[in-house]
């Protein structure tokens, strides 16, 4: 994100870096050490890391739990859990301990908080990772994400928004707190196609209908085909995953629809290059034109351990306009990259200079900030002045 203001000793552009998710430390001594063998157990535990404030409760039979706070892993008990506690949550979550393998599944537990649950076998054991899923949603301002860039493109009728990046980088946070911004002004139908829902939205100005992969649907394709028929205003996408969900999200955008989804990709330049090689030869040209007409905008991500402690949200981000088109239609992917680095529209802003400035105003170590940087050489240049 870049703000332009003005000081009495800086008139050049500045990058202003908001708090990103800078919640105090939590007491993580919360786990009870005698542990009855039921799987009420986990939902106690469950409940635990809803009150520490965890993104992750980690369990493993004949291990003790462990939580994730602020992306540390802790471990607040001593008491290791028995095959017999995680067989009993296993069931609860309609696996067989005996036959399954792995299994995703979202879970409730008394008082109605959901978490996402992924079921697996470690060497063996049983192991399950649980996430609680928030329904109290972050403002843009609180997360430090450019809060008049995603506001402007939210506002949209139609189109395609990508929020890209590396698996636990915040981009359903980000969504999420885009959406609610919508759903605090503005009447509008928002469909969210989750796998698995993450935020739990309540309604306010706007109406929500949040469907869950395997629990409300068969697949994202045939969700998204039937969203178009539910009178959407605003579809949400948890993830574009292949040339069918790419395809029909474009079709969406171009039929009227704003379409929100996610990508694992590093960099807006990579996001293209991703979305590109997911469509065949035969219809990748028809395809990227459809891409350079109806894309809104990108916004990659990561989160980077802040100085005075917590999470810094980094971005880069374009917002497709005149030249960037005809580079998206063309798949002329450094010019892109070369335009978000030297543009001077705050719509575009690359990795780079976000992290030179970051470093610049003391948010991030300049150690963090470089190794974070797509070309070491490139932050190293801008860092000293030269561009």
């Amino acid at each position: 994100m870049i703000w332009k203001y003005k000081s009495k000793r800086i008139k050049t552009l500045i990058f202003a870096l908001p708090c990103f998710w800078l919640a105090p430390a939590h007491n993580c001594a919360l786990i009870n050490d005698s542990i009855p063998f039921m799987h009420e157990t986990i939902d106690r535990l469950a409940d635990e890391a809803f009150q520490a404030g965890a993104t992750d409760l980690f369990l493993c039979e004949d291990q003790v739990p462990r939580l994730r706070v602020q992306n540390e892993i802790q471990v607040p008990g001593n008491s290791p859990l028995s095959r017999e506690c995680l067989a009993a949550f296993w069931e609860a979550c309609h696996a067989d301990p005996e036959t399954t393998l792995e299994k995703d599944i979202s879970h409730v537990i008394p008082g109605g908080r959901r978490l996402r649950v992924s079921l697996y076998k470690s060497l063996g054991l049983l192991s399950a990772v649980l996430r609680p899923i928030k329904d109290v949603i972050p403002g843009m301002a609180e997360l430090g994400a450019p809060e008049a860039l995603l506001t402007s493109w939210v506002t949209r009728q139609s189109g395609l928004i990508l929020i890209t990046g590396p698996t636990g980088s915040g981009k359903s946070t980000t969504l999420a707190s885009a959406l609610q911004w919508v759903n605090e002004n503005q009447a509008r139908h928002i469909i969210t196609i989750e796998d698995p829902i993450e935020y739990l939205f309540w309604n306010k100005h706007s109406y929500f209908s949040q469907r869950e992969l395997h629990v409300d649907t068969s697949s994202f394709a045939s969700a998204l085909r039937g969203a178009l028929r539910q009178s959407p205003d605003i579809i949400l996408l948890g993830e574009i995953r292949d040339e069918e969900t790419a395809k029909i999200s474009l079709q969406a955008a171009e039929t009227g629809h704003l379409v929100l989804a996610t990508l694992h990709s590093s960099s807006v330049a990579d996001s293209l290059e991703r979305l590109a090689n997911l469509f065949n030869q035969d219809s990748r040209q028809s395809l990227l034109k459809l891409l350079s007409q109806h894309l809104v905008g990108i916004m990659s991500q990561q989160l980077l351990p802040r100085k005075d402690g917590g999470l810094l949200l980094a971005v880069e981000h374009l917002q497709n306009e005149a030249a960037t088109r005809a580079w998206i239609r063309e798949s002329k992917l450094a010019e892109i990259s070369d335009h978000i680095n030297r543009s001077d529209n705050p719509a575009n802003c690359s990795f780079v200079r976000f992290l030179v400035a970051a470093t610049q105003q003391g948010y991030v170590d300049e150690g963090t900030a470089r190794q974070a940087a797509p070309n070491a050489q490139d932050f190293d240049r801008l860092l000293r002045g030269i561009s």
